[in-house]
């Protein structure tokens, strides 16, 4: 199965230089926990990723008011991304190697034009069960979101 046929096409983004406290508001009114971190001018090239644990440990460890932080000083600038053409099971692999939840997807030109979260991953493997012929196994599915969810401080300790 390709990324494209059960990743999320309506992506909430937002800039480098917005505030914290605009990228918290996009999240809560898009119900996400992930805003990919667009460059330019309604360009689609992903510069970094943030999430709702970055702002929370930015305001924590900063100790200043989210409308005075910006995005580009708490986002994730190395992001991990897939291609609508890959296969799910060579995206999810990355997500179990790199411990990440959301990948944005990118078109062939680098744009974004999706994600893929472990949400979509699991509403998939939970709809293929009732199907004749399951393209997701719900145990690759708990493996994956195993390995993604297991301490770092464990891993090293394997």
């Amino acid at each position: 199965m390709r990324v494209e046929k059960i990743m999320s096409h309506h992506v909430t983004t937002c800039g480098p230089h917005d505030s914290l406290e605009h990228a918290a508001s996009l999240m809560w009114s898009s119900d996400c926990g992930t805003l990919p971190v667009l460059t330019g001018d309604g360009a689609r090239l992903v510069s970094g990723i943030i999430t709702d644990r970055d702002i929370c440990m930015a305001a924590l460890f900063q100790g200043k008011p989210l409308h005075e932080l910006r995005v580009e000083d708490a986002m994730a600038k190395q992001v991990l991304t897939c291609k609508a053409s890959d296969l799910l099971e060579d995206a999810q692999r990355l997500m179990e190697k790199e411990q990440v939840r959301r990948l944005p997807v990118l078109d062939n030109d680098g744009g974004l034009i999706g994600i893929l979260s472990m949400a979509d991953i699991v509403r998939e493997s939970a709809r293929a069960q009732f199907s004749q012929r399951p393209e997701i196994v719900a145990g690759e599915v708990m493996a994956t979101l195993a390995k993604i969810s297991t301490p770092l401080a464990q891993q090293l300790a394997a």
